[in-house]
């Protein structure tokens, strides 16, 4: 078995009880013992990647917000300390346990693609696919944001606080000023030299976004003050008019013509064809939908999951199931964490999942998703059988799961070679809280890529996403039995593109005992993956279950993602059964915020991702050491 360094296991615990009449009983650990995690008794526990934006949301508890409250405001002060990764520009998933009624929701307000989308709107003149750095950072890429409007839903139907109360710390701090983050001072620099924070030559409208982070075009410094006064001003008009302040008026028109703008192209009509397509009228008739998460089991675990549009809770069941016969965590035959049978077998999976998420998954209210068939017991064995612990398969394609599936009609058809998937940003934002009455939210929200597409809406103050560009560049359906390809996450108007966010919930004797998710593009599957094998199969406790190494790969046959600290050997072990894995020296996977709960006792514990920062809150610290999930 491979081990990672003792630093990665063990850390200092910070415990920082908050001195200010503000957060009186509110335990901050920004690094934890990564044996125990930071318990939080029946108070409540927030994790996520900043430690201002933790506060926000446990101040929330403290002042008798339920959980859905505590995400809308954590949610807002993230635009503000962390506005590469989210905002009110965006979208994203918010899965919600409802402790009373016991059911689980998902709130989508994943993006949409405006009325005038067409299905070859990413290609140029010469029916090419522009490149993809030209593509995410022009108007073309932006969908119709979704997080106001899926917010407010969520406070007017679960929430106790109304979303003026909960915008009031986030324009505090906008106002004020916030300290900049090392990781945020790295990212300010990175987009200045890419030029999706302006261009120091030119002016331009990506200029915008650039006299924000970094006045005059100087790179700020870890600990200097970020001051949004255009960001405090648009969250106090919505504070006061509310959600349609966003969606119609001055806000909604600056909208429209900021996604006008488009990177510079060499020909004049494909300068035209990357101008943003969305108007006023996509804005006013956005809404977000209420579904049911995805569900299955694993090991007697009942695992749910986000459902279409993301690929994701569908990708990471659809993985595990894969996984399922395979004595994972058992060091006698092999497959201890971190071994080259346990590693082998969680790359073909990835690889055997992924293929099938490249042809059968998106929006399932524009495409039929063949969900029950991908999940069916006699699918899964026939694909799984292609999983060999000593050997890595050549080529991979999707296989068809139509027959397994009662909603389908059954189809004789062949899937050629997987095309490669389009291409997915890695920044994201991943929060996990739970309240005093064990509500529970678990909330991915995103602008896609670092900085989005760089269009900061003038006077405003806020990015805008470029979620379009998860959608297929080159239309893929084929309706030819013998190329079938039914072209599921191909663009259509009022579509939503293909995601992978997972936020994530594990039960156990129909109890929640476990909540968490990743940011990080297609690889947030798998971050999921990892964590779920650590908690169920290798018995971690979550700390320790977040800090341990990952791997990934997002393609039937692409090369493998691997964090350092897995050992030159088994490294060598990987290639010499034919996976090519990325130079690693300096990658990371994802970023997990997760809560776990003792079934017994019903304490409550947070760990954070350390890739990130990473900060839990909890209220009413005890010392209970418990924190690992209950044996099936």
């Amino acid at each position: 078995m491979t081990k990672w360094p003792k630093t990665m296991r063990r850390g200092l615990l910070l415990l920082t009880v908050m001195a200010s009449i503000l957060f009186p009983n509110i335990i901050i650990a920004t690094t934890h013992d990564h044996s125990i995690g930071i318990p939080g008794v029946h108070g409540g526990v927030v994790a996520t990647t900043e430690a201002a934006a933790a506060r926000v949301g446990a101040n929330i508890l403290r002042q008798g917000g339920n959980a859905i409250d505590a995400a809308a405001a954590v949610a807002f002060a993230l635009n503000v300390v962390e506005p590469q990764s989210s905002g009110i520009g965006g979208g994203g998933f918010m899965m919600m346990y409802l402790a009373k009624t016991k059911e689980t929701l998902v709130l989508d307000s994943r993006e949409t693609a405006p009325a005038l989308a067409t299905v070859d709107m990413f290609l140029d003149t010469q029916s090419e696919a522009f490149p993809y750095a030209i593509r995410s950072t022009s108007g073309i890429a932006v969908g119709v944001p979704g997080m106001i409007r899926g917010i407010a839903m969520a406070l007017d139907r679960w929430g106790t606080f109304s979303l003026a109360a909960v915008l009031a710390p986030a324009i505090q701090m906008a106002s004020d000023g916030v300290r900049i983050s090392q990781r945020l001072a790295n990212d300010i620099q990175e987009g200045m030299k890419d030029g999706r924070l302006g261009n120091e030559r030119t002016h331009s409208s990506y200029d915008v976004a650039r006299n924000v982070f970094a006045p005059q075009g100087i790179p700020p410094q870890p600990g200097d003050l970020l001051v949004q006064l255009d960001l405090a001003n648009t969250f106090r008009l919505l504070a006061k008019e509310g959600p349609e302040a966003f969606y119609s008026g001055k806000i909604a028109e600056a909208i429209v013509a900021t996604q006008h703008h488009a990177r510079k192209s060499t020909h004049q009509a494909d300068q035209k064809k990357l101008q943003g397509r969305m108007t006023i009228n996509d804005l006013a008739n956005y809404q977000p939908v209420i579904r049911q998460p995805v569900e299955a089991m694993y090991r007697g675990y009942r695992i749910q999951s986000s459902p279409p549009p993301s690929s994701g809770g569908l990708t990471v069941l659809h993985i595990l199931k894969l996984l399922e016969r395979f004595p994972l965590g058992d060091h006698s035959q092999g497959f201890g964490f971190g071994s080259t049978r346990t590693l082998n077998v969680m790359i073909e999976a990835m690889r055997l999942a992924f293929a099938d998420r490249a042809v059968w998954m998106g929006d399932e209210d524009f495409v039929d998703v063949p969900a029950e068939g991908l999940l069916n017991t006699a699918y899964i064995e026939s694909r799984s059988a292609f999983i060999h612990p000593d050997t890595r398969q050549e080529l991979i394609t999707a296989g068809n799961p139509l027959p397994f599936d009662s909603a389908s009609e059954s189809q004789s058809v062949h899937i050629q070679e997987t095309l490669a998937l389009p291409e997915e940003g890695l920044n994201t934002t991943h929060f996990t809280i739970i309240d005093q009455a064990g509500n529970i939210v678990t909330y991915t929200n995103t602008i896609e890529s670092k900085w989005g597409t760089g269009l900061m809406v003038p006077g405003f103050g806020f990015l805008l996403n470029n979620e379009l560009t998860d959608f297929n560049a080159v239309p893929t359906a084929d309706t030819d039995p013998k190329h079938f390809n039914p072209g599921a996450n191909d663009v259509a108007p009022g579509k939503r593109p293909r995601s992978s966010m997972a936020p994530t919930i594990v039960f156990h004797h129909n109890q929640p005992i476990a909540a968490y998710g990743s940011p990080g593009g297609s690889t947030i599957i798998n971050s999921v993956v990892n964590i779920t094998l650590n908690l169920i199969d290798h018995k971690m406790p979550i700390q320790e279950a977040i800090d341990a190494p990952r791997l990934s790969q997002t393609s039937a046959n692409g090369d493998l993602a691997l964090e350092k600290y897995f050992s030159l050997k088994i490294e060598k072990q990987l290639e010499e059964l034919g996976h090519q894995h990325k130079n690693h020296s300096f990658q990371t996977i994802g970023a997990v915020q997760a809560i776990v709960i003792d079934e017994t006792t019903g304490t409550q514990f947070g760990g954070a991702d350390r890739r990130r920062g990473g900060s839990v809150m909890s209220l009413k610290h005890d010392r209970s050491s418990y924190n690992k999930l209950p044996a099936n």
